[in-house]
């Protein structure tokens, strides 16, 4: 359950890093990076497979990462997510957000979730950050209309 409290939290967040950005065409982590940065965000890219996304330096690991963190979308496997996590723990990132699209699970994994509850981070836990930028193209807003009907979005937070 996604709630639009801790996507607008998320969001109100000004530097942003997206772990698993590329240039490849096939990653969607670079379409995010390039999204939030369109939309005023200072963005910064973390993979340690690239030397830049987009034009901009991206860095190996978040540990890399100079300055504060407001927040990290993670836009890796489920399997990689719970170590991602710990590093969110370990720069004491206040806030993350679990990528998940349509058709598998993204970043999100329980154990990602459970990581970030138990460090007292605010956890966007499944959902694609373009539902919310606006404004939203039309796929996303259907997409973000379709996790309403279903009552995977929710405009209460789930810890209240």
């Amino acid at each position: 359950m996604v709630s639009t409290e801790s996507v607008s939290r998320f969001l109100g967040g000004r530097r942003l890093v997206v772990v698993g950005a590329s240039d490849e065409s096939s990653n969607f982590g670079g379409t995010v990076y390039r999204a939030l940065r369109d939309h005023g965000y200072t963005v910064v890219a973390v993979n340690p497979m690239c030397d830049t996304v987009a034009g901009d330096r991206c860095y190996p690991a978040l540990s890399a990462v100079p300055g504060p963190i407001d927040g990290a979308v993670i836009m890796v496997s489920q399997a990689k997510a719970p170590d991602v996590v710990r590093a969110c723990v370990e720069r004491e990132v206040p806030r993350v957000w679990l990528f998940k699209g349509l058709g598998g699970p993204g970043a999100l994994s329980d154990d990602a979730v459970r990581i970030c509850e138990e460090a007292g981070i605010d956890v966007v836990a499944g959902a694609c950050p373009l539902m919310f930028l606006e404004p939203v193209g039309w796929f996303h807003r259907l997409h973000r209309g379709i996790r309403r009907l279903d009552h995977s979005l929710t405009t209460v937070s789930p810890r209240t």
